[in-house]
């Protein structure tokens, strides 16, 4: 429990309620995975507004669940949001994919998801 994420923010933004602790850990499976899978896609096909897109909106719930990997993000971000054509993210976007993965199972793992 808890390897690939922490839910020391989650608890104290949900005041330890445990039923919205749930809440949030479920809005993460329905919408960090959707995100991630756009992200991908943009980075792969250098689609610099989208690859923005998809990394701004994760940053708060990557951040929120401490995946770890938000300064990574925020360089694909920043590759995106600043058209970084001479810049490979590949290695970063990866090292995003693969937290999200983890997270993604893990959560589902500990909520019986």
């Amino acid at each position: 429990m808890e390897q690939h994420y922490k839910l020391f923010r989650v608890r104290e933004l949900a005041d330890n309620d445990q039923d919205f602790i749930a809440t949030l850990a479920e809005a993460f499976l329905e919408e960090v995975p959707v995100d991630a899978e756009r992200l991908k896609k943009a980075v792969e096909e250098k689609d610099y507004y989208n690859a923005y897109q998809a990394a701004h909106k994760m940053k708060p719930t990557i951040d929120l669940f401490e995946l770890g990997v938000l300064d990574t993000l925020i360089e694909v971000q920043d590759w995106g949001k600043f058209e970084k054509a001479d810049v490979d993210v590949t290695a970063q976007l990866n090292i995003v994919i693969a937290a999200v993965s983890n997270t993604v199972a893990e959560i589902k793992s500990d909520f019986n998801l």
